[in-house]
């Protein structure tokens, strides 16, 4: 294998950005890395943190840095589409937070420019790299349920972090900026076989009363294109207080020789601590009983960063470093992902069977 030494450019930093840039400042294989924010302050804390070469408040300027031969864009949902281009017509490979924009315009836009340069793509979907799921890949790999008729996903969360995602940007609802998640798992699962229609309900109350558009729950049912049917349902407005750290979920399905159930609810790791436990995504949000392991990202212990963000990460670099295959999402299965969810939206919305693909 050919190996090469990596230059790294982490365009926000924000919290995923700051994961990122900690976890390539460890790699091997990184011999060079920026760090860029539109708030300069925050971008220089994060170079003193992970002991960066470069930092700035200009994106291009990071991206441009002739030691930089690779970017990771962990800016804002709907603050993509620019460094995403940047890089690609500067030829550096990228891997972009989910999801891949938050309007089809700006997705086919990215699209666009990825097909004119044939530059290296990849869309940080990191519940493909949670053992569990990649387990379930495997077996759906060697057709070990036979042909798959159904199915069933569906996540949890505390309105805690809801809010604190909808702050940031109104538009990245828990169905378009979580529910995606498991879009895209079920269409990995499903490799080949697209979402062909979507009806769904959701209910409002909760979110609405603070001024947000976003639903309290969602459920949707996708028939896929060979009739498989999908229920998918997301309520990100539990309790403030209740003890899910970042995603309590539970994916089934439902095959013509097998069935698969994954239980990744976490209610087999629980803390109480009257001292307090720290939410990783809401700053200064603290609970009494937490379900460990329940961190959508991943956990820090021992001095390492444990889980699917951090294996997603380290397989994208040992990707760039030795040219290995990787199972990171592609930038058509990110598309479908997204006109998904959409999808589901305008379904909740209208009360109307809503028909893929959809029109733009």
């Amino acid at each position: 294998m050919q190996r090469k030494e990596l230059g790294i450019a982490v365009v926000g930093a924000g919290r995923i950005g700051t994961l990122r840039a900690r976890l390539a400042a460890k790699h091997p294989s990184v011999g060079f890395l920026a760090i860029s924010d539109k708030d300069p302050a925050r971008a220089r804390a994060l170079a003193e943190q992970t002991g960066a070469d470069f930092h700035s408040a200009s994106n291009d300027e990071v991206i441009a840095r002739p030691e930089v031969n690779a970017v990771f864009v962990s800016t804002p949902e709907g603050e993509h589409a620019a460094p995403v281009k940047k890089a690609l017509e500067l030829g550096k490979p990228v891997l972009v937070e989910k999801p891949l924009a938050l309007t089809l315009a700006d997705a086919d836009d990215i699209l666009d420019t990825w097909r004119k340069t044939g530059g290296d793509l990849r869309v940080g979907y990191s519940r493909r790299f949670k053992e569990c799921f990649l387990r379930a890949k495997e077996q759906m790999i060697h057709g070990r349920l036979g042909r798959v008729v159904g199915g069933t996903a569906r996540v949890y969360n505390s309105r805690a972090q809801a809010f604190s995602i909808l702050k940031r940007d109104a538009h990245a609802t828990p169905v378009v900026d979580v529910l995606t998640y498991y879009v895209d798992l079920m269409c990995w699962f499903l490799e080949g076989n697209r979402p062909a229609e979507v009806i769904a309900r959701g209910q409002t109350g909760i979110f609405k009363a603070a001024g947000y558009g976003a639903q309290d729950v969602t459920w949707g049912i996708v028939t896929m294109a060979d009739g498989a049917v999908i229920n998918l349902g997301v309520s990100y407005a539990l309790p403030t207080r209740y003890p899910t750290l970042g995603q309590s979920d539970r994916v089934e399905l439902l095959g013509a020789e097998g069935t698969m159930i994954i239980d990744d609810d976490h209610m087999d790791h629980v803390l109480f601590s009257e001292r307090g436990i720290p939410h990783a995504y809401v700053p200064d949000h603290n609970v009494e009983m937490a379900f460990l392991g329940s961190n959508t990202a991943g956990d820090w212990a021992c001095g390492d960063f444990w889980g699917p963000l951090g294996n997603e990460t380290r397989s994208w670099l040992d990707h760039l470093v030795t040219g290995a295959p990787t199972v990171h999402t592609t930038p058509e299965q990110a598309r479908i992902t997204l006109e998904t969810t959409i999808a589901i939206e305008r379904a909740a919305a209208t009360g109307q069977a809503v028909r893929l693909p959809l029109e733009t």
